[in-house]
């Protein structure tokens, strides 16, 4: 029994050093570069798939074994590390950080709900579109983690009020009135945004029956904000952190191509996102309430929804300078990017011929970063005799505050995504695997596509997203190449999927904050999470093989794909 207790309590111990040694024998033995990078590849593999190690140290491990086997040499794997997707990625976080900072996030968000009413099913939309909006700038966690709260003041007081509204028909029903239990405006009922173990303790005692009796209410409406927030982050290819990594490897593959950028990936995903978006509604409302219930008459329920929405919009107070700023910064950063590069007209690139190329979505990035840490956060103010008082000046962003919101895991886990991919190329063993995935290009090419869509789909709910591309990108390209087929045509769909984490609380971390909650159970995140990744599935399949196809011209097969299997072989 001891030992058994040992096992259990070291048992990540265990693994990082069992690991490496179990794996051992395949350089040994064999004596190959291939042999040894595949080595490499599996032991980061299955520390990024169990955790064993944190993401970001797992992801270091090729920095020195890669020049250890003699595949590349150290500075080599260094230059990996830090490429055009990280000044991006600082870019769109200094961004993200004014929008924190100054809680324009918030106001957007009440803004959108009260835009479709306060209807349930209408509510449950307007809660998902302000979600996913915010999860095409933020991250899903962030957005997550921003809208959620008013979700649950939401909830609360959606209880607070049915239960006074039973309280006030029981009293009818035995011919007394209580006038301080009429939901006529005059009465309000306390609230608050903390967490939900803090909020219970003030609840009235019959809180838990109304939970229990709306519980399918309270559950879309959680459901909705952890769903949402992964669904709107495939608009962008700032919103997530796959597309990110797509698009890095790709660009980096093949440079020649020039076709993947901000602009055309929103034109292919935006349709997407949108029928994911309208379908998974429509999903979690039959599968929680059974059925719309459109009614033109407002419900106590309905009532306390809209009130305690007002009322947290009212508390924002009109608009200050540094959310305007933040506004028109945001705007002018999502302009560059969609006139980088149109396509159907020149765009202000073409300014530059002489560099063309050279200029890319990480310079608009940086660009306006940077004037988040030069504009003053304060304006002159002018006293009651008309002079202007002036206030210390303090930008709209600090770097302290920039440091607390970089994703400093996710930066070197990519990086060491792109040292992984690099050695699989310098070694040959891409090749090698893509030799071996010939056979499947007998197959129907849509067959090809599910079944890679079905297994990125299946891994990244065991596993973190951004390892779960990194691992199968490097795979799945020169699959592509071997079969003779536009690479775009599988890694597009492959990196959509990856974002498929619905089932589990564990597979998202936005599904950790919404079931933190404690609304949801497994077995309902469980139900709900396949519905929604077959629907994800079936609607990327469908994009892949209609509208996608012409943007691309994915039917033919590309010179900048032929090009690299011409520098492959000769390496």
């Amino acid at each position: 029994m001891k030992i058994l207790n040992y096992l259990l309590v070291y048992r990540r111990f265990l693994l990082i050093v069992l690991t490496p040694l179990l794996l051992l024998p395949l350089p040994l033995i064999i004596k190959t570069k291939e042999a040894e990078c595949a080595y490499t590849l599996f032991v980061v593999a299955i520390f990024w798939l169990t955790e064993a190690l944190p993401l970001a140290v797992s992801a270091l491990l090729p920095a020195f074994m890669f020049p250890l086997f003699g595949i590349m040499e150290s500075k080599e794997v260094a230059s990996a590390y830090f490429k055009d997707f990280h000044l991006l990625l600082m870019g769109v976080i200094c961004l993200a950080t004014s929008i924190e900072k100054w809680n324009f996030h918030k106001r957007v968000a009440l803004r959108m709900v009260m835009l479709v009413g306060v209807n349930p099913a209408w509510l449950t939309l307007g809660f998902m579109v302000s979600c996913s909006f915010l999860s095409m700038w933020l991250s899903n966690t962030s957005a997550a983690a921003m809208v959620m709260p008013i979700v649950e003041a939401v909830a609360q007081q959606i209880a607070a009020a049915e239960a006074e509204a039973d309280a006030l028909e029981m009293s009818y029903s035995n011919g007394s009135t209580n006038l301080a239990l009429e939901l006529d405006g005059r009465h309000t009922v306390q609230f608050s945004f903390a967490h939900p173990h803090s909020a219970a303790r003030h609840t009235p005692h019959n809180m838990k029956l109304k939970e229990d009796k709306y519980s399918g209410i309270f559950k879309v409406m959680c459901l909705c904000i952890a769903y949402s927030a992964t669904i709107g982050g495939l608009t962008t290819i700032t919103g997530t952190s796959t597309n990110l990594i797509f698009a890095e490897h790709f660009n980096t593959r093949y440079p020649d191509c020039k076709c993947i950028n901000f602009g055309s990936w929103f034109i292919l995903s935006i349709p997407i996102t949108v029928v994911i978006l309208v379908l998974s509604w429509v999903w979690l409302q039959w599968l929680f309430l059974g059925m719309f219930k459109c009614g033109k008459k407002k419900t106590a329920r309905e009532e306390a929804s809209a009130k305690v929405i007002q009322e947290e919009y009212k508390k924002l107070g009109p608009m200050s300078y540094p959310e305007i700023v933040t506004l028109v910064l945001f705007i002018l950063m999502t302009l560059l990017w969609f006139t980088r590069e149109p396509g159907f007209i020149p765009g202000w690139s073409s300014l530059f011929p002489k560099y063309k190329g050279y200029a890319t979505d990480s310079t608009t990035a940086l660009v306006i970063g940077l004037l988040f840490f030069i504009i003053p956060a304060k304006t002159l103010s002018r006293t009651s005799n008309g002079e202007s008082t002036a206030y210390g000046y303090a930008p709209l962003i600090t770097w302290k505050e920039f440091q607390s919101c970089m994703p400093w895991e996710i930066a070197i886990l990519v990086g060491g995504g792109f040292a992984l991919a690099d050695g699989c190329e310098v070694s040959k063993l891409s090749d090698w695997v893509a030799s071996k995935l010939t056979p499947l290009g007998s197959l129907p090419l849509w067959l090809v596509i599910l079944i890679s869509c079905l297994i990125v789909t299946s891994v990244t709910e065991v596993a973190s997203n951004p390892a779960t591309i990194t691992i199968f990108l490097p795979i799945l390209s020169p699959l592509a190449e071997a079969i003779h087929v536009n690479p775009l045509f599988i890694l597009i769909p492959a990196t959509l999927c990856t974002s498929f984490a619905f089932l589990l609380p564990v597979a998202n971390p936005a599904n950790a904050i919404v079931f933190s909650y404690g609304h949801l159970t497994v077995m309902d995140m469980v139900k709900a999470g396949l519905g929604i990744n077959i629907i994800g599935v079936a609607v990327v399949m469908l994009g892949i093989m209609t509208w996608i196809v012409p943007i691309f011209d994915l039917y033919t097969y590309p010179s900048w794909s032929d090009q690299v299997s011409n520098i492959v072989q000769l390496v």
